[in-house]
């Protein structure tokens, strides 16, 4: 099963207010605290990132968006140190297909669960009280669609990457409904689309009779969407976009989304090197090994 699914992880939404204390909702505002935390994520500075994101949690201990971001930053660490969100490993058909080699670091895994753990008993107490909370819905999708990504490129579970899978596509949906301009959903949505409709038609068919369907064009679209309006995950959806234009042989579309990515984060040296591929350009430390 496609183990690319990976992807999928940090889907989420900006939903209609609701009764925030401080006014501090993740949902449907741009938090500064958490903004600066997630360029840090993006900048390869976990540990950095996660201290923001440990300050913001214990000043808004009812948030399960700041567990949610804590669990995002070990995963996305374990993303990197894996090379999964490179060229090397999305144009490597072995790879794309079955997952990465070896093993997940074991402590950082459980890291990440545990935060996502945390998150998910937050988002049910606040749902519990409000079925449509858009705080819980908002975690919830992002805690499914992170752990699709560690089950199935990571753990290679794919049975269970599948499952949720499908719960994070459902709660993006929802969120969506709510809020139809809630950009950063379409993460979820868009990669979803362009994983699935990557695989052979024998695959797409069989995961058709349970509920889950892909569209390369649509996936691509909607990625798009996350780009033009999204909050925390636009810089990813600028990295899902740009590797899987590449894929497509989508040259223009790449070399933009990389230069910007190598403009804004300078600190990471990932995007510099993508860009200089999608460029055509031999890298020097590939020179002289």
């Amino acid at each position: 099963m496609h183990s690319a699914l990976c992807v999928l992880f940090f889907a989420a939404a900006a939903c209609p207010a609701s009764s925030n204390q401080d006014g501090d909702s993740p949902a449907f505002k741009t938090v500064p605290e958490l903004a600066s935390g997630f360029h840090l994520l993006y900048a390869q500075d976990f540990s950095s990132a996660r201290e923001k994101f440990d300050n913001w949690e214990s000043q808004h201990p009812e948030e399960p968006f700041g567990e949610v971001a804590v669990a995002a930053s070990y995963l996305f660490e374990e993303l990197f140190r894996q090379g999964v969100l490179s060229s090397d490993f999305f144009l490597n058909e072995k790879r794309f297909l079955h997952g990465i080699e070896g093993k997940p670091d074991p402590a950082r895994m459980k890291s990440f669960q545990d935060a996502l753990d945390q998150a998910r008993k937050l988002a049910k107490n606040r749902l519990a009280r409000n079925n449509r909370d858009p705080e819980a819905l908002f975690a919830l999708t992002l805690a499914a669609g992170m752990e699709s990504n560690a089950d199935m490129m990571l753990k290679k579970q794919h049975i269970e990457s599948l499952k949720r899978l499908k719960e994070a596509n459902e709660y993006a949906k929802s969120l969506l409904r709510e809020q139809p301009d809630a950009n950063d959903a379409y993460v979820a949505l868009g990669s979803a689309n362009y994983i699935i409709g990557s695989l052979s038609g024998g695959k797409r068919f069989m995961l058709w009779f349970g509920g889950i369907h892909g569209d390369k064009q649509l996936g691509m679209a909607q990625l798009g969407k996350t780009i033009d309006g999204g909050r925390y995950l636009q810089p990813f959806a600028k990295i899902l976009l740009a590797l899987a234009a590449r894929r497509e042989k989508q040259d223009a579309v790449a070399q933009k989304l990389l230069r910007e990515l190598s403009e804004e984060y300078p600190e990471n040296s990932l995007y510099a090197a993508e860009y200089a591929k999608a460029m055509g350009r031999i890298i020097p430390a590939q020179m002289h090994p």
